[in-house]
């Protein structure tokens, strides 16, 4: 490891290196190593105290190591003498177990036991702002439909286009950009691989797009519901699973309903029957439920789903099927951990499989107009705490994320459920006065 990142500084005449995890909150923490003295730091790791960041921890701890992942190194296209690369949290010489990464790497060996290999794809979306993120940057994007709009997308093409000429320096892959349904919103596509690359991925793409925005005077947010009245972020995730050699497709069957294998079926049915609790993961704050049971918005759709259906091509439902081999959960949103996101559609998928789950019936009408007329279908969580409370009463999934990281997450989301229940608001004086 550590002649792997020695070497890569010397080959791309890196100065310093970002060494980088994500907590349990979502954010993104680093310490700015100097290349000379990446060798130590690859062997041993960078310390840091988990109490300081949102991680379940105390000020007693001792220190959390972050060891460098040698795979991931990244040299930051926009200022190419510094690299990124992902971490592994450890303390004590153990794992901890409450870590994002340290999570997603435990389902992706639990799959791979099973001789199976997840590979997933992301959408990720996000708002340009002005500097102070009080408006969207563009003055002039007023359109009530502004999905795909051409002169919005173009007046954007500096940042848009720096950000697709980094991801195809990288090869990523990427192969489409497009101005999102909302005003000054927008979204890229890369290519979809293994579950692990497509979390450090989606981690580093988040920091890349908030770099060049400022770097061009804006700010980049992926808040889920940033603006009342505008469709908000979300992070749709294309999920297939393919045997160790990723020569073979698990979920793709030609004679199947919709190109989906029973196998794929099956791991359907495990996130639909861990639905209200997947969703404490994948819509992991205060915010998300302002998206996921909004009302329509300018453009006449949130785009995003309120009930546990399924569906062939049809984007009003919480999963659609938009070709074989293949099925888009459509729950997750910008503010959805990286790590986590990919961790819990491996546990619930899992799960699926292991029970041979049945998904239940499909669905395709119209949820936003005729969703009343679909007898059965389960409502989502209305808010974080019910959707922590609904994880706390799935063992089973607490279980195949681990009780450790079970404990941590629900620790510090209740937490924050506690301080947004605690805040004083206008809305409550303006409301209640004069009562």
């Amino acid at each position: 490891m550590a002649r792997d990142l020695d070497q890569f500084a010397r080959d791309n005449g890196i100065k310093y290196f970002l060494i980088s995890y994500t907590d349990l909150a979502g954010g993104q923490r680093a310490k700015l190593v100097p290349s000379q003295a990446i060798a130590e730091m690859a062997k041993e790791g960078a310390g840091f105290a988990g109490f300081a960041t949102w991680l379940d921890m105390t000020p007693a701890d001792p220190d959390m190591l972050a060891v460098p992942d040698p795979a991931s190194a990244v040299q930051l296209p926009w200022k190419k003498e510094v690299a990124w690369v992902a971490a592994d949290c450890v303390m004590d010489g153990e794992l901890v177990e409450q870590a994002p990464r340290n999570t997603l790497k435990r389902m992706v060996a639990k799959a791979a036991e099973q001789g199976l290999r997840v590979r997933t794809g992301v959408e990720a979306e996000f708002f340009l702002t002005t500097a102070d993120g009080q408006a969207i940057s563009d003055g002039l994007d007023t359109a009530a439909k502004s999905c795909y709009d051409q002169q919005a997308l173009m007046r954007r093409y500096d940042v848009i286009a720096e950000i697709c000429d980094a991801m195809l320096a990288l090869g990523w892959q990427p192969y489409q950009n497009d101005h999102e349904d909302a005003n000054g919103q927008f979204e890229m596509n890369w290519a979809f691989d293994d579950a692990l690359v497509t979390a450090d991925r989606h981690s580093f793409f988040k920091f890349m797009v908030k770099s060049v925005a400022e770097k061009h005077g804006f700010r980049a947010t992926f808040m889920p519901k940033p603006f009342p009245g505008l469709t908000g972020n979300g992070c749709h995730a294309h999920i297939s699973v393919w045997d160790l050699g990723a020569t073979r497709n698990r979920f793709a069957d030609p004679e199947a309903e919709l190109g989906l294998s029973e196998e794929g079926r099956w791991f359907l049915g495990g996130i639909m029957r861990h639905a209200a609790a997947l969703a404490a993961l994948t819509n992991p704050t205060v915010n998300s439920y302002k998206r996921i049971n909004a009302p329509r918005t300018l453009s006449g759709a949130t785009w995003s789903p309120n009930t546990v259906t399924w569906t062939g091509n049809n984007r009003t439902h919480m999963v659609r099927v938009p070709g074989p081999g293949r099925f888009e959960l459509r729950l997750g949103d910008g503010a959805a951990n990286p790590y986590l996101l990919q961790a819990a559609i491996i546990a619930t998928g899992l799960d699926g499989l292991a029970a041979k789950a049945d998904p239940g019936p499909r669905s395709d009408v119209n949820m936003y107009t005729d969703g009343h007329l679909v007898e059965n279908a389960v409502r989502l969580p209305l808010n974080l705490l019910d959707a922590l409370r609904a994880f706390e009463a799935d063992e089973t999934l607490r279980a195949m994320l681990g009780a450790g990281f079970s404990r941590a997450y629900l620790a510090i989301k209740r937490g924050e459920w506690e301080a947004y229940a605690g805040h004083f608001t206008a809305w409550e004086k303006e409301t209640t006065f004069d009562v």
